[in-house]
């Protein structure tokens, strides 16, 4: 019933019935034109609908970026937008606790840097029940560095302090990869995801396609 043209998220939740999954990414994912979830709902996914790494049970502590970024990236080239495919999708905020990726289909969306960011910087104070960030009561858990890909060859990005939000491009699909300062004492933690994924929309500028 939402008119033609407004923009429509979707933030997943966790799931454990893979043919649910399946239809969701086959029906639901066209009709959406922006995508949320974290990492078991990413991995989940991808063994579902036999996606990249699908034979990895779970995530060894940090999810590693280059798989992440695979998959990412195969989401959007198998059932985001492209010329021969009616679909709507073209953006997926990736968040888990030690870092965020947003990818996004060239064309459709600007300022990535900041949406990025702004979702990691909402991580810190949300968790912590802070205004802004509070750098004794956060720490640093994503990795220094990482490779870009693990099904082609990836670039490997060393992260810079000065300038920590990492951009890089695969297909006409750019990555935007930003550490998330990390609340060591948690208060509030529910709706998190949520909160992060709104952040980034807040900041985020969509360029319609009708």
């Amino acid at each position: 019933d939402i008119p033609t043209g407004i923009p429509v998220h979707l933030e997943l939740a966790s799931m454990t019935n893979r043919e649910l999954m399946s239809s969701i990414v086959h029906q639901v994912f066209p009709a959406v034109t922006s995508l949320g979830l974290n990492e078991q709902e990413l991995l989940f996914l991808s063994q579902s609908a036999s996606g990249p790494h699908s034979s990895l049970s779970s995530w060894n502590g940090v999810p590693d970026v280059g798989m992440v970024s695979d998959i990412l990236f195969w989401i959007l080239k198998e059932h985001g937008r492209s010329k021969s495919r009616a679909s709507d999708l073209t953006r997926i905020h990736f968040h888990t606790l030690a870092y965020h990726i947003l990818a996004t289909v060239d064309g459709h969306w600007a300022n990535q840097l900041a949406a990025v960011a702004a979702g990691a910087r909402m991580a810190g104070t949300q968790a912590c029940a802070t205004e802004t960030i509070n750098a004794s009561r956060v720490s640093l858990r994503a990795p220094r560095e990482f490779m870009t890909s693990h099904s082609e060859a990836g670039s490997r990005i060393v992260v810079n302090p000065n300038k920590p939000v990492v951009e890089w491009h695969r297909e006409g699909i750019s990555f935007h990869f930003t550490p998330v300062l990390v609340c060591k004492d948690p208060i509030r933690t529910v709706g998190l995801g949520d909160a992060i994924s709104a952040e980034g929309l807040f900041y985020s500028e969509v360029h319609p396609h009708y």
